[in-house]
């Protein structure tokens, strides 16, 4: 689910930013200090906490002196609907999660950091993690896990939300940007047009959804097998917890109604309006 791997990102001249160190593996860190080389490094930015892109952090840090900055810890920025479906043990999600990771310094959404001669605008954009952030440098964004070119994102309850997902997708199209430079896989050189396309493949799913519910109540692994039939089953427990987090965002807008309450086992059905 990385494609090639992680993309680590390097920014600046004589004063460098790192953004997206990667996992904890020692051939990665040898290459991105064989590239930093010499020269100082202002601060590690880090988009959000998985594995795959924090665990490399508190290593780069020790070896070249520089602060590791993020939006929070693995459960920050959590809506209240996450929060109550975390304190539910059986709920799942976890997948990947970084939980040891600590920042040194929390970022403000909008917050503008000063790296030697260059300035990054901090964006926190909730959805694939509560605490994921994208950086806008010049007129390029880094947008980690939440816009990549090759898959859609996975939005895994409750570190994943889809009602926050949809709408930072909406603040993003909104950005005037030349490419998005992800965390796995190529430039997206044509952002607007994959925001346009992720917002129109989400609500497609959400349409989907809500005809196989008109049709009855069901679970989830039930609703994957009739939407999902061109994914192969390997993939469908990933599936699973995109459907569950597209029915939490549903019942959180009163659309659909969970039995006995909203879990991952629930039985859900369509509420008729009124």
């Amino acid at each position: 689910m990385t494609a090639e791997g992680t993309n680590s990102y390097i920014l600046g001249m004589s004063e460098l930013a790192v953004i997206d160190p990667g996992p904890d593996e020692s051939a990665h860190l040898a290459r991105l200090l064989d590239v930093i080389g010499p020269r100082a490094v202002g601060c590690i930015l880090v988009t959000h906490s998985h594995k795959d892109h924090s665990a490399l952090a508190p290593r780069l840090a020790q070896a070249t002196g520089a602060p590791v900055l993020a939006f929070g810890d693995s459960k920050a920025g959590r809506s209240e609907q996450m929060k109550s479906l975390a304190a539910n043990d059986t709920i799942g999600g976890g997948e990947g999660i970084d939980l040891t990771f600590a920042p040194d310094r929390c970022l403000q959404d909008g917050e503008v950091l000063q790296v030697g001669a260059e300035t990054i605008t901090a964006i926190w954009t909730p959805g694939h993690m509560s605490n994921h952030m994208c950086f806008q440098w010049r007129d390029r964004l880094f947008t980690g896990d939440h816009v990549m070119g090759w898959a859609p994102s996975l939005v895994s309850p409750p570190d994943g939300d889809m009602s926050a997902y949809m709408r930072a997708l909406e603040r993003l199209g909104q950005i005037d940007t030349s490419a998005y430079h992800p965390g796995h896989g190529a430039v997206i050189d044509r952002p607007r047009e994959r925001v346009a396309e992720l917002i129109v493949h989400r609500r497609a799913r959400e349409t989907a959804l809500l005809k196989a519910l008109r049709n009855g109540p069901a679970q989830i692994a039930a609703l994957v097998d009739r939407i999902y039939t061109n994914v192969p089953q390997g993939l469908h427990k990933a599936a699973a917890r995109n459907v569950f987090a597209h029915l939490a965002d549903l019942h959180a807008r009163d659309i659909v109604h969970a039995q006995p309450a909203l879990s991952p086992n629930a039985v859900f059905s369509y509420k008729m309006p009124n």
